[in-house]
């Protein structure tokens, strides 16, 4: 089987690099393009030195102007509207796995996928993706609980993370409410809110430290309690995600695809 050919665009970041590190080890990857912005200060560098993984015989560059099979985009919203453009002129498929879209960028995705195939999920984690399965079966046995259910959502970030509350706990917070039909999303409260309706999803945002990630979905009832949490404890479970989401959309045809379909959840 020939290796799939990948650009990782963002790969000077924190996640650009572990990708590159990760991947360069894969038989079934090859790490082809590595991509920044323009002006970037370590344009020109080879990627593999800057993961610590030894040269790898290419050089960071601002043009997708190689043959990819795949791109991963784990960058910031305005590099992933750039990429995402780059990769319907070239009929590329990508792994979308950079969050804070706003609503352009995310109709970009949507219409940029009837051309090409694309991976799009705020979270690339195998765990984290499980962990959504179990809060859909949780608020599927708990809609008609009589005594009713409280739904707070909990997110722990590193302090360099940008967006808040993370995709991922926004994430949770959809596929509850479209099982449960809470119709309010509060974020984080103060003052006097009052009593707590039962429409309502609370999100909360912790930035401290180098958190790579944690999520605690609460279930409130009455005299007793259901908590699902997932935590990370490095950043490679997302890299590891993505690559294998690569893998996976390649000769896929067009369409928006999630983790559930790459993982065969």
């Amino acid at each position: 089987m020939t290796a799939a050919r990948v650009g990782i665009n963002g790969v000077a970041g924190r996640m650009g690099k572990r990708l590159v590190a990760l991947g360069s080890s894969d038989a079934d990857l090859k790490i082809v393009a590595a991509l920044e912005y323009p002006d970037h200060p370590d344009l020109g560098v080879d990627p593999g030195t800057l993961a610590g993984v030894g040269p790898m015989g290419i050089e960071i560059s601002s043009s997708l102007n190689v043959p990819v099979d795949v791109v991963i985009d784990f960058s910031v919203p305005q590099a992933a509207e750039s990429i995402t453009n780059k990769c319907l002129e070239q009929s590329v498929p990508l792994v979308m796995a950079t969050t804070g879209l706003d609503d352009q960028q995310t109709d970009q995705l949507t219409r940029a996928a009837e051309r090409i195939g694309i991976v799009w999920a705020p979270n690339m984690s195998l765990a984290v993706n499980l962990t959504m399965k179990l809060a859909e079966t949780a608020a599927k046995a708990l809609k008609e609980y009589p005594p009713g259910a409280d739904v707070e959502i909990i997110e722990r970030h590193h302090r360099f993370k940008e967006d808040a509350p993370s995709g991922t706990a926004l994430k949770f917070g959809e596929i509850i409410a479209g099982i449960m039909n809470q119709s309010q999303h509060v974020f984080g409260r103060h003052g006097r809110p009052g009593p707590r309706p039962r429409s309502e999803i609370g999100y909360h945002a912790l930035r401290v430290g180098d958190d790579p990630g944690q999520h605690t979905i609460v279930f409130g009832l009455l005299g007793e309690t259901v908590e699902l949490t997932v935590r990370a404890t490095n950043q490679d479970c997302y890299a590891q995600g993505a690559l294998t989401a690569a893998k996976f959309i390649v000769g896929k045809p067009p369409g928006v695809y999630t983790m559930v379909d790459v993982l065969g959840l």
